[in-house]
């Protein structure tokens, strides 16, 4: 009845995802590895791979689940850990909906750090515990995919993709559910900078507005963004530091122009920051941290944007 299709780009976490799917459904890895690095996977015999060629998650499990002959499609990432009893959970959950329900999401569980307030890159990954339709633990009708195309492919990222799918698959009349298994998703540490090269998802925000419209962001229950916010503030630093230059060799008229901008910058850069210092541990790695990141994130992310405005308009 169910497959389990899980994709991966080699990462040492794909061990604990199988070992705690088990053995009692068949399962598919997807290698997504570019052929430069595509050396064997240490998965069990059991387990079937097929490749994708690293062309994203999307195009990934568009070839996991047509690989699949069950008439339901469980997509696990490859670092999460299902809890014990996954495998009866799904089939419980799957067994008896009605013909227009096209899917059904998994409750993920994000751990947390006892003892101190997250931060904010913890915060950030504890939101997937509260996100629609994600595809950490989601199970698909195999013909709904069929009907819809499955993944679109233009979403080169573990980003959107899953949203976008979910959002034809409404548009089309289907239903979409919560069951009750539940998988757990470890919090990762991605650096210093992860906060900055997260912004490369706003590319993909470009995608999902032009197919989906500007409300597709309150059809998924999300909140707004900050981008306009984003635009503003770089709009302000990238005029008070031209006013500045020019200063230099056309006189102290354009400095005191360049005063208010670099004041106003300055006030939304801090807002920024202090709305990710406040919740979280304040100790001084953290601080530095996002005083640092919050300063880069607005350009990056405008320019992010940018780029994807110019890629869906060509």
């Amino acid at each position: 009845m169910i497959t389990v299709v899980v994709p991966t780009i080699g990462r040492p976490s794909l061990g604990a995802t199988l070992a705690a799917v088990g053995t009692r459904l068949p399962v598919i890895v997807v290698d997504d590895r570019p052929a430069s690095r595509a050396g064997p996977l240490d998965v069990p015999e059991r387990v079937r791979v097929v490749r994708s060629w690293g062309r994203g998650p999307a195009a990934a499990r568009n070839a996991g689940w047509r690989a699949a002959a069950t008439p339901w499609v469980a997509f696990l990432d490859d670092d999460v850990v299902p809890r014990p009893g996954w495998a009866e959970a799904v089939w419980a959950d799957l067994a008896e909906l009605a013909g227009d329900v096209a899917g059904s999401q998994g409750r993920v569980e994000v751990p947390l750090p006892p003892g101190r307030r997250p931060t904010d890159a913890e915060r950030n990954t504890a939101g997937l515990s509260t996100a629609e339709w994600i595809t950490a633990d989601m199970a698909y009708r195999r013909s709904a995919l069929e009907a819809a195309g499955g993944f679109d492919e233009r979403f080169p990222r573990a980003y959107r993709e899953d949203a976008d799918l979910a959002l034809r698959l409404l548009r089309a009349g289907y239903r979409l559910v919560r069951g009750e298994r539940v998988t757990v998703h470890p919090v990762r540490d991605d650096g210093f900078w992860s906060s900055v090269r997260f912004q490369r998802g706003n590319a993909d925000d470009a995608l999902m507005r032009r197919l989906h419209g500007p409300s597709w962001r309150a059809a998924l229950g999300g909140a707004p963004g900050r981008l306009r916010r984003h635009a503003l503030t770089t709009g302000l630093g990238c005029a008070a530091a031209a006013l500045a230059a020019a200063a230099l060799t056309r006189g102290r008229r354009l400095a005191v122009i360049a005063a208010p901008a670099a004041a106003a910058w300055a006030v939304l850069s801090a807002e920024f920051a202090w709305a990710r210092i406040a919740p979280g541990p304040r100790t001084p790695a953290e601080v530095l941290r996002m005083a640092v990141t919050s300063v880069a994130i607005p350009p990056v992310a405008c320019a992010h944007r940018l780029r994807g405005e110019w890629r869906v308009r060509r």
